[in-house]
């Protein structure tokens, strides 16, 4: 404590018997800089004394992945670690879109100072039955923490020379956020969810007999008839009238083939653009569907359970465009139906406050492009779509009976959403079950009516054509490199198909980069929030996208809901200051979308 109160920056690591910070205790932890650094068996000390100095919001701790071991610290010493520079976090900043560069500690040090680690010691910490720790073990742990520091030196430069400054420090800031929200977990109610997962093994089962029957009633697949057959998905005493595995994709490959003689697979996106000419492969498509609910959210599901009766989710902090995403399980793939949500519950006497941004990457597309259109639609709280489809689809818009108006702003709705991710005229024909060339006239006519639009996405596809990379919007300016680009690259005829790539990623990367800056700003105004004045009567539990899921004291929900819904528009005006974007907060039970 003497030697490392006064130090401004410090390195600090641990070693765990295991991955699971619920039950696998910390053995080790080690802290320090570049000239000292002390290696405490935790095992048997006691690291309390260290809170002060952990919790010093004016001392720089230094981790690599610390989300790991934030989780243990807080988990088997009670310490609520503060101000984190987390050296994976800031290279993943540096490097963002680089394919197959590796951001593992050993990957860093060898970049950097051309070390390789011997990663053998760190397996001898498994198993361990109580001996004390060998010099290999103490050194190992020692000089994790000189290579945190040594890193760190490394990276400011290559942050300031990229103006990533910012961008670091919301990922250093809001990395806590996201390690709290995996501690906290979710509970599940078991027995509701166990009802669930029965019920769509009997959909899928009930679909499985739909296809059966469809084929038999075919003229084309009438020798697919043959004597019953069992089933993995039905009651032991009942039996199928066909031979076919619709689980296995060569045999409905070649099925399918008496239909679609060019097919070449059953995925779902050579499958998609045919759903609405068979009958069949439309129904085969919703009992993929079921079988992917009755198989990932069955009971299996209760593998993610932890001892403690929760799910703790594992967040994947940045991706290519600087979202988010989650594993072991995937909260972010749950489906949106509030079937699945609701078995996800909060204590007695607490509810779940949610809040979402309502039309964010639209939003976020209105102000990039300063459409006009666009702008005063959201200003009066008009339906968008409505309004777009008024201006392409002209007199045929205003002409048409309800049900040919709900079809007309369909088409509209995917592509000012498709706008966020790039979509060209093969994805929308996809997506609208249209042609090629009815795809490309649709966008013409919108480009047509919404020409800043189309000028906004263009300004970004060159930007990335000619410097190899693209950013998110002020004040964070995010930077998304193309590591297959090179100068001059336009002009390479044979470099066509990774050039549309890379424009395709210029366009979207902005839209949902910006989107996520913005939902990880609320999540640290939201968090220091609770700190400061809820702390024990909120904590935040989930994040999928653009929604942030807390639960609150149900005696101070309604007042916890204000305060929520201020401060996610809060974070919205620092990215969209003419403070269009609002946000939607709900209180409720159970989760829900």
């Amino acid at each position: 404590m003497s030697y490392c109160k006064d130090k401004p920056v410090l390195g600090v690591d641990t070693e765990t018997e295991g991955f699971d910070f619920t039950c696998k205790k910390m053995i080790m932890l080690q802290i320090g800089d570049k000239d000292r650094q002390y290696v405490i068996d935790t095992r048997t000390v006691d690291v309390t004394p260290l809170k002060d100095i952990l919790e010093d919001e004016k001392i720089i701790k230094i981790f690599h992945n610390a989300k790991f071991d934030y989780k243990f610290i807080k988990r088997w010493a009670n310490i609520n670690i503060k101000n984190i520079y987390d050296t994976y976090l800031t290279e993943r900043v540096i490097n963002c879109g680089k394919q197959d560069y590796g951001y593992s500690l050993s990957r860093c040090v060898n970049r950097y100072f051309d070390i390789d680690l011997d990663k053998t010691t760190r397996n001898k910490f498994i198993g361990l039955t109580g001996q004390p720790y060998t010099i290999d073990q103490i050194t190992y742990g020692a000089n994790d923490v000189i290579y945190l520091l040594g890193i760190r030196e490394k990276q400011l430069p290559s942050l300031h020379t990229y103006k990533l400054e910012q961008v670091a420090r919301l990922e250093n800031a809001v990395v806590k956020v996201f390690a709290e929200i995996e501690y906290e977990g979710l509970a599940i109610d078991k027995e509701k969810w166990t009802i669930m997962a029965a019920e769509n093994v009997e959909l899928a089962y009930t679909q499985e007999l739909e296809l059966d029957n469809m084929v038999l009633e075919h003229d084309l697949l009438q020798h697919y008839r043959i004597p019953l057959q069992a089933d993995m998905f039905a009651p032991i005493e009942e039996v199928r009238h066909t031979a076919i595995n619709w689980g296995s994709p060569l045999q409905t490959l070649k099925l399918f083939k008496n239909l679609v003689p060019s097919l070449e697979d059953v995925n779902g996106k050579n499958l998609n653009k045919h759903r609405y000419k068979h009958k069949l492969i439309d129904e085969y498509i919703r009992y993929k569907e079921r079988t992917k609910l009755a198989n990932a959210y069955g009971t299996k599901f209760f593998n993610y359970v932890n001892s403690d009766g929760k799910v703790h989710t594992n967040f994947s902090q940045i991706l290519d465009t600087g979202r988010v995403s989650s594993s072991k399980p995937n909260m972010q793939q749950i489906p949106s139906d509030n079937t699945f949500r609701n078995c996800f519950i909060a204590p007695q006497r607490w509810v779940f406050v949610s809040s979402d941004y309502s039309s964010q990457e639209l939003n976020v597309i209105a102000y990039g492009s300063q459409d006009p259109v666009w702008l005063d639609a959201l200003t009066r709280g008009m339906d968008l779509h409505g309004v777009c489809a008024d201006l392409v689809f002209e007199d045929k818009w205003r002409n048409a009976d309800n049900d040919t108006r709900k079809k007309l702003r369909t088409q509209i709705k995917a592509i000012n959403f498709g706008l966020a991710y790039g979509m060209g005229p093969f994805k929308l024909a996809d997506t609208l079950q249209i042609t090629k060339q009815e795809a490309q006239d649709l966008i013409k006519k919108y480009f047509t009516a919404f020409p800043n639009i189309k000028a906004f996405l263009q300004k970004l596809g060159t930007y990335g054509k000619k410097n190899g990379y693209i950013q998110t919007f002020a004040p964070f300016y995010r930077r998304r490199w193309f590591d297959n680009w090179y100068p001059r690259m336009w002009n390479d005829r044979d470099k066509m198909i990774e050039l549309g790539s890379i424009e395709r990623a210029s366009k979207n990367t902005p839209i949902q980069g910006s989107s996520a800056d913005m939902t990880k700003l609320a999540l640290i105004y939201i968090h220091k929030e609770i700190e400061e004045s809820w702390s024990g009567t909120v904590k935040i539990v989930m994040t999928v996208h653009d929604q942030i899921d807390t639960i609150c004291s149900e005696e101070l929900a309604p007042y916890w809901a204000v305060r929520m819904t201020e401060l996610m528009e809060k974070a919205a005006k620092v990215i969209i200051p003419n403070g269009l974007l609002k946000a939607d907060t709900n209180i409720s039970k159970t989760w829900e979308k």
